[in-house]
């Protein structure tokens, strides 16, 4: 499969949505749009903000590129959409990109695998919050994690170096995502690794390591220039490197990717990968990971962009 594969297909470039990494998904989409248009497709650049199924059968698509980032974009239900109205995708299938998205359902997957993911508590949103932090105090070294369940780019993540505002975070974030957990703290070099590929033709492209200027690869270190290092390949040893590729490539296949993703990981002083989270659709903007580590591998960004439509097919 190549690129006259796809030139018979009209191409809908979905992005936007209505989650909290809008503005991201929005500057990917643009950026893939533009890609797909240069090398003489045919697309169309579509916002799913409002009712964009009519836009979908007014053009006949024949093919989704779906760059919808976060909530009704990663977590299987533009997904099953389109598995509905019957129009091929890139990227993961309904499941997948469901246990992708809910990080709590991810790590289960994992840990039945024998994969290291750091270990968490998942708070009951309808228990008592001073209860359930009492327990974590017992369980968990500081400093911690407070993450929300289904939130991606960083989003709402704390970390907490002691107990004084414990009980006020977990609550704050509870009220705000609902679904929440807390997630032991690993300290390490964070890295991670793009894998690309189908059923069991899969490549784990160059391990990057992240920098991050501020505490941690939050929101703002992720999309704002200058405030990441990133080093890659990442200056690990040779068979940890190896191991954090092999990984990858593990955690993909365990929660059923497929096309490309983005696994994250903390590699920590004995040189153990511990994977935290799975980008089902990742950032494909200039500042993105992906296209760094596709770039480091001798791919340019418009090859990337087709071996992703390819999934589709």
């Amino acid at each position: 499969m190549g690129i006259e594969d796809l030139k018979n297909k009209k191409i809908a470039v979905l992005c936007g949505g209505i989650s909290g990494e809008r503005e991201v998904s929005l500057r990917s989409g643009k950026r893939v749009f533009d890609s797909i248009v240069s090398q003489g497709l045919n697309a169309v650049l579509i916002d799913t903000k409002e009712d964009f199924i009519p836009v979908l059968r007014q053009h006949k698509i024949g093919l989704a590129c779906i760059m919808l980032h976060g909530t009704y974009g990663e977590d299987g239900a533009i997904q099953g959409l389109l598995e509905v109205l019957g129009i091929p995708y890139t990227g993961s299938k309904v499941l997948a990109s469901a246990l992708g998205m809910n990080k709590v359902a991810s790590k289960r997957v994992w840990e039945s695998q024998n994969i290291p993911t750091p270990k968490y508590i998942a708070i009951d949103p309808f228990e008592s919050i001073e209860k359930q932090c009492d327990r974590i105090k017992n369980i968990f070294p500081f400093p911690l994690v407070v993450k929300p369940v289904s939130e991606g780019s960083s989003l709402g993540v704390t970390i907490l170096t002691n107990d004084k505002d414990l009980v006020k975070t977990v609550k704050d974030a509870v009220e705000k995502f609902r679904d929440v957990f807390i997630e032991e703290f690993i300290s390490g070099v964070q890295v991670t690794v793009g894998v690309i590929g189908t059923g069991n033709d899969l490549k784990a492209l160059p391990v990057l390591e992240l920098r991050p200027k501020s505490e941690f690869y939050d929101y703002n270190a992720k999309y704002t220039k200058g405030m990441t290092q990133f080093i890659i390949p990442a200056g690990l040893p040779k068979l940890v490197y190896s191991k954090v590729q092999q990984t990858a490539i593990d955690a993909f296949k365990a929660i059923g990717c497929h096309g490309f993703a983005r696994i994250d990981m903390i590699v920590d002083s004995d040189g153990t990968p511990y994977v935290h989270d799975a980008n089902t659709i990742p950032g494909m903007t200039d500042l993105s990971d992906l296209p760094a580590q596709a770039q480091s591998d001798g791919m340019s960004y418009d090859e990337l962009v087709i071996r992703i439509l390819e999934s589709a097919l």
